[in-house]
């Protein structure tokens, strides 16, 4: 969804700006986020640079824009744990996964019980995971 369209469903007044509460509601409507009113208001408080206490149009894209830069992150961070994890194919096999723990000082498992790990969350039953599947993982 553009930000315009994502900025209208959230101002349900069409006024043209998006209040504390038109917020709120959104981001329950829209993402499942149940957020207190101090969230909120704290999320408004660091985009409002007009200090109006709403948002306009450019102050709303600047939040969905941050939203944007920490799902960047956050994959960026989730592809370095990925990477310490595969083996030379880029995939994490029960070995890799099985070397990694020894390193990082877990106790030491056998192939079977990296093997039995990985099959957890293999969703197309290759017997390694992706990072896709590394991904699902680590959401869960």
């Amino acid at each position: 969804m553009e930000a315009p369209t994502v900025f209208a469903a959230f101002d349900k007044d069409g006024d043209g700006k998006v209040s504390a509460s038109e917020l709120r509601c959104g981001l329950w409507s829209t993402l499942g986020e149940d957020m207190s009113e101090e969230d909120v208001a704290a999320i408004l408080a660091a985009v409002d640079a007009d200090g109006d206490g709403l948002l306009n149009q450019e102050e709303f894209s600047s939040l969905a824009a941050g939203a944007q830069e920490n799902d960047d992150v956050k994959r960026r961070c989730l592809m370095e744990a990925f990477g310490m994890y595969t083996s030379s194919s880029m995939m994490i096999t029960p070995a890799s996964l099985r070397r990694t723990l020894s390193r990082l000082g877990s106790h030491e498992l056998g192939v079977e019980e990296c093997r039995a790990m990985i099959c957890r969350f293999d969703l197309d039953g290759d017997g390694v995971l992706s990072f896709d599947e590394f991904r699902v993982m680590m959401m869960a």
